[in-house]
Parts: C-alpha cells; sequence; structure tokens
C-alpha cells in the first residue's frame, strides 16, 4: 500500500466511510481504466459507501431478529401445509401490513408450517431494513408471564 492509499484509509476511518476504504483503489483503477470522469469515479465511491452500509443494517437485522434459520418462502413446500392459504401468504411478501401496522398471527397445532412463512416474512423484513424480532409463541408466554404454561405457535414481531 502507498503513501496515498494509506492516507486515503485513514481519512476513511475518521469519517466512518468502510466501503470507500476497502474499496477505493480497485475503484480508481476501473475508473482509470474505463477513463471515467471524477463525477463518475465519486458516484461510485458514494455508491459503494451505501450499498457497504445497507448491507451492514441487513446483517445486524439479521442477528437482532434472532431467526433459528433463515427460510424464504420460495422454500415453503404449500402442499405440505395444505391448511396454509398461498394467495394469502403470498399476498404478504409485500409487507403492506407493516405500513398498515396490522398483525399477523398464524395458528395451529405443532408441526402444521407455521414457523418457516413466520421467518420468511421476517427475513423479507430485516432485508427490507425493517427490524424484526423472531419468537415462539412458547417464549413469548414465557416473557410475559413468569408462570405461563407452553403455547404451541410461531410469532414474528415486524415494526417499522
Amino acid at each position: 500500500m502507498n503513501v496515498q492509499s494509506e492516507g486515503i484509509v485513514s481519512l476513511c476511518a475518521e469519517l466512518r466511510l468502510p466501503g470507500v476504504a476497502e474499496q477505493h483503489a480497485v475503484i480508481a483503477q476501473e475508473a482509470a481504466r474505463k477513463e471515467l470522469t471524477f463525477t463518475d469515479y465519486l458516484e461510485r465511491v458514494l455508491r459503494i459507501e451505501i450499498d457497504t452500509r445497507q448491507q451492514r443494517t441487513r446483517q445486524m437485522l439479521m442477528r437482532t431478529a434472532s431467526f433459528p434459520v433463515v427460510k424464504t418462502l420460495e422454500e415453503y413446500d404449500f402442499h405440505f401445509a395444505t391448511g396454509a392459504p398461498q394467495k394469502q401468504i403470498q399476498g404478504l411478501t409485500s409487507l403492506s401490513f407493516i405500513e398498515r401496522h396490522e398483525n399477523i398471527v398464524l395458528l395451529g397445532p405443532s408441526g402444521v408450517g407455521k414457523t418457516h412463512p413466520a421467518i420468511a416474512l421476517g427475513y423479507l423484513a430485516a432485508q427490507a431494513g425493517i427490524k424484526t424480532r423472531f419468537v415462539t409463541a412458547a417464549d413469548l408466554m414465557l416473557q410475559l408471564a413468569p408462570n405461563a404454561r407452553s403455547a404451541s405457535g410461531s410469532t414474528c414481531e415486524l415494526r417499522s
């Protein structure tokens, strides 16, 4: 690393620009190779920083969501979960229920496929930058009442 690159990395650290610090040399080489204008170069540098920050935000939201595993609705077997209305669950992927401050509750006995769509919707919300927290109904009952008995079901709390 040359003196100028070290200086850029130092300035980026001071300005809290980790994406620029990590990618500035690659972007500069690409800009020189493609003979980009200074404004095109600056736009790419700023885009990299925004992308880096958004990725870090998504990673943080995924950690705080406490999903036991990552699930998506593309992986969900609607043939197995015969009681799950596919159109209705697919309709929730727009996440418009969050904007309307509505709750989604998935009810049913153990083993019928409630947790998978709950996690999948929570995953979508976290990827959209929405704070999400996965809690099973049993754990929620334990949190709400110290002497509560075990309950069946899953819930995913989404906050905008």
